[in-house]
């Protein structure tokens, strides 16, 4: 009965380790909330049972999790492709979390979120992890793959022949339009959205598209701006190109700006299984990995570009192209 009330208060509040207002998009992988919900569970039901509970990976001598927190534009890259791949190369179990960057620092840094590896859309969003101020999470960050900011649409829009034929400033702003963006405050992607429309608005006489830019409509979750598009909710979003390839949505580039991700990895400093983090950022940044990022639309920096190379671990120095 004890375990029955458990699972069932669980379940009331969580749908795969989200409170069921935040339910990711569908496919998202399931969090380290619902994982725990289920391990509780069962080992209460085990010690019903008077059974012990299974050993972890790491206690039965395998390879362990690796907890990874990761800009949200990279759910199907991670999620479908580099996790899973990982996972039958090594052995071990990546566990996946995601989010907007600025966001995700955040979480980190207050402690809220753990973390062995941190994927960021921006090496900005690594300088509020690193120095005594702002906790030593991070000492260096490798620089692995670049994607283009751009205009994604549903064709099924009534405006959409008018994105594929007009400029999209002028498309944007016509009445009845739904452009989704993310918020700037806890995400590059939403911040490079506000200086696209404000440049823009500027270079091209269009106070309607400067008031778009300071406007707190249109704003959702990095994770759920691709299904709300996908869903008719949204005539158009910015999204990194990567994204748009990856749920097959077409595009039109944000001429005459050119703003895009940088995406980032790093261990973070006090790692609870750092041989693990180093082995997915090895097999991340090694021939494999970089094969998925550039099948999945990334254009892959090779090598990465490495900075605070005086204090990458011996483990990763020959992956990063360090003596």
């Amino acid at each position: 009965m004890l375990v029955q009330s458990f699972v069932f208060l669980a379940s009331a509040w969580y749908v795969d380790g989200m409170p069921r207002h935040e339910v990711p998009p569908a496919g998202a992988r399931r969090t380290r909330v619902a994982a725990a919900v289920g391990a509780a569970a069962l080992a209460l039901t085990l010690a019903a049972c008077g059974t012990p509970a299974p050993r972890s990976p790491a206690a039965a001598g395998t390879p362990g999790p690796v907890d990874v927190l990761y800009a949200g534009s990279l759910v199907h890259i991670l999620e479908h492709d580099v996790g899973p791949a990982f996972d039958r190369a090594t052995g071990a179990t990546f566990d996946g979390f995601a989010g907007g960057s600025t966001g995700l620092a955040s979480e980190i840094r207050g402690g809220t979120q753990q973390a062995d590896v941190f994927v960021s859309a921006s090496p900005a969003v690594n300088a509020s992890l690193e120095g005594a101020t702002n906790g030593n999470w991070v000492s260096w960050y490798a620089t692995f793959a670049t994607a283009p900011l751009v205009i994604g649409y549903n064709p099924g829009s009534r405006f959409a022949a008018a994105l594929r034929s007009r400029p999209w400033y002028d498309v944007v702003t016509s009445p009845g339009f739904l452009l989704g963006r993310t918020d700037p405050a806890v995400d590059p992607k939403g911040a490079l959205a506000v200086e696209a429309l404000d440049t823009t608005a500027q270079a091209q006489h269009l106070p309607a598209l400067a008031a778009l830019a300071s406007s707190t409509s249109g704003i959702f979750p990095e994770e759920a701006l691709v299904g709300r598009l996908q869903a008719g909710q949204l005539d158009a979003g910015f999204f990194y190109a990567n994204e748009a390839v990856a749920a097959h949505i077409p595009t039109v580039p944000l001429g005459p700006v050119h703003l895009g991700a940088t995406y980032t990895v790093t261990v973070v400093d006090r790692a609870p299984h750092p041989a693990t983090a180093a082995a997915f950022v090895r097999f991340l940044l090694g021939p494999a990995g970089q094969a998925l990022l550039a099948r999945d639309g990334l254009d892959v920096a090779r090598p990465p570009a490495v900075s605070g190379a005086a204090r990458v671990p011996p483990s990763l120095r020959a992956t990063l192209g360090l003596r």
